[in-house]
């Protein structure tokens, strides 16, 4: 698995240096890193050079979760434990049992399942909703975040505590902006990829066309390549594409200039925050109180969003 993981960028190296050491360690992990670093690959390269390789790898994506069903998700329950529960149910530790349990977004869990959380963590023991007694089970935890933690602490939405018991080995996966020796690599790479998995000529890039690729900011990360290059195989087989062909494959890379301020300051001044409260009322309403669409008209992460919604005491 960490062969699959393309890059000789210094900071690139230097993680997978670091995960090769901690992987054969049966210690918790936690993973940062914008969307589309590859956390989700990183955890599956830990789990295969590690003691419980072959074993369960169970994951769980934390931000998918409604909050009523969180804690039976993770630690199953029982029979009669509430409406609907007409059966006993495993959550995903338990499914785990011996192997791994990958639990991605791991800043959207809610606070009282965190807690729960960490009483497993330092007991090994879990408590299916509805059962009276505990039982232990064998789970190594690897968990990933592309959140900013210490904010999500400051906010009151994540637990200190729960924190510094996940983080016991931080790995730290740097976007791909920040790995600009590894974009020509990654390119011909998928490239080569997706010739091979389709059954087409494999297409080339041209010295231009790599150079302002390479300077693109690749805000998407290796998953926004990726793709790419999917679309630049299957619709260019077999040609050299040049710097002309990009804007058509993917759409324009240069950032629009701003000939003017989009929003003038008036003369004398404004209050920010007031204005920045009205625009999250604004985008609330207009999207019928969706906070994802919200945060999208807003051009700011859903996290974000709770995170302001919170501070300014907007419901």
């Amino acid at each position: 698995m960490f062969e699959q993981m393309i890059g000789q960028s210094p900071s690139f190296e230097a993680l997978v240096r670091a995960a090769r050491l901690v992987a054969a360690i049966d210690v918790t992990v936690l993973i940062v890193g914008e969307t589309g670093t590859g956390k989700e690959l990183l955890a599956q390269a830990l789990l295969q050079h590690s003691q419980r390789a072959g074993k369960p790898f169970v994951t769980l994506n934390c931000a998918a979760l409604p909050v009523s069903v969180a804690e039976s998700e993770l630690f199953g329950h029982r029979k009669g434990a509430f409406t609907g529960a007409v059966a006993d149910f495993s959550g995903r530790l338990e499914a785990a049992d011996g192997g791994t349990l990958f639990l991605d977004e791991i800043n959207s869990l809610p606070v009282p399942v965190q807690a729960k959380l960490l009483r497993f963590l330092d007991s090994g023991e879990i408590q299916p909703v509805g059962a009276r007694s505990t039982q232990r089970v064998d789970v190594r935890i690897i968990a990933a975040t592309n959140a900013n933690l210490a904010e999500k602490i400051d906010a009151g939405e994540f637990r200190r505590d729960l924190y510094y018991r996940l983080s016991v080995v931080p790995l730290e996966i740097p976007p791909l902006r920040d790995r600009g020796s590894d974009i020509e690599l990654l390119l011909r790479h998928f490239i080569r990829h997706f010739s091979q998995t389709h059954d087409i000529l494999p297409a080339e890039f041209s010295r231009e066309a790599i150079r302002r690729l390479c300077s693109y900011s690749w805000p998407g990360n290796v998953r926004e390549l990726r793709n790419f290059c999917e679309r630049v195989a299957i619709l260019q087989e077999g040609r050299v594409v040049e710097e002309k062909d990009i804007p058509e494959v993917v759409g324009s890379f240069a950032p629009k200039a701003l000939s003017s301020p989009q929003f003038a300051l008036p003369e004398t001044g404004l209050e920010l925050e007031q204005m920045e409260m009205d625009f999250i009322r604004q985008a609330l309403q207009r999207t019928g109180g969706n906070r994802t669409r919200a945060a999208k008209l807003l051009g700011i992460t859903r996290d974000q969003l709770n995170y302001r919604m919170q501070k300014y005491g907007i419901a």
